[in-house]
């Protein structure tokens, strides 16, 4: 499975990239503004530049037209930026086009099987189901990533699966026993993911029994 951040915060992604975990970025509108940057592009180049994997940027347009205009310029950044668009009868046809032009789509804000299908045959590069907030309105947001590997599985499309809008350490579990080939997460999930109290217990404890082995050797 690979693993995405959802941030357009630059500290956060120069953190993770220090793992040698860090396989893509996602932005989206919201992200970008809550860091106030003055250069929209020159934030983007940024970020192209400390992560060489799929660097998704999304556009604002409503229309088709306006959608493709905006692929094509932000394309123009980074040979690595992927262009983000919403999962709408325009948005699939500037997926569409953005795609026979060369340009790789992720189609965003999926909420229903039939809706990935739609997204595969117009030639998207990245599908993502938003499964937290699928949860957030008393539906199993998992069940869908299950039913879209399902039905990817039998056909020779090339979309992988992003699980998005994941909100905790086991969205990301579930979605990789479930077979997404992605799953994109805020900063603080990838951090939690390292966590586990045993862990933390036994080293305390190795260590110890390393300090009592150094005494009684002098």
């Amino acid at each position: 499975m690979k693993f995405f951040l959802d941030t357009a915060n630059l500290d956060e992604i120069r953190h993770a990239v220090a793992y040698g975990l860090v396989d893509g970025i996602t932005t989206n509108p919201s992200l970008i503004a809550k860091e106030n940057a003055r250069d929209f592009r020159a934030h983007i180049a940024a970020i192209c530049e400390l992560v060489p994997g799929p660097i998704s940027v999304e556009v604002t347009s409503l229309d088709a037209d306006g959608m493709v205009r905006e692929g094509q310029d932000y394309a123009r950044i980074a040979p690595n930026v992927v262009i983000k668009c919403p999962l709408t009868r325009q948005g699939l046809q500037a997926t569409r086009r953005l795609t026979d032009q060369g340009t790789r789509v992720n189609v965003t804000l999926c909420f229903s099987a039939a809706q990935a299908i739609l997204a595969a045959k117009a030639g998207a590069a990245f599908i993502s189901p938003f499964v937290g907030r699928l949860d957030d309105v008393a539906h199993d947001g998992m069940q869908l990533i299950a039913e879209i590997v399902e039905i990817y599985r039998h056909y020779d499309w090339k979309t992988e699966v992003l699980a998005a809008s994941i909100r905790h350490p086991m969205h990301v579990v579930e979605a990789a026993r479930l077979g997404a080939d992605i799953a994109t997460m805020p900063f603080k999930v990838f951090d939690q993911l390292f966590n586990h109290p045993l862990t933390d217990r036994g080293l305390e404890l190795f260590l110890a029994d390393w300090q009592r082995l150094n005494q009684s050797a002098k």
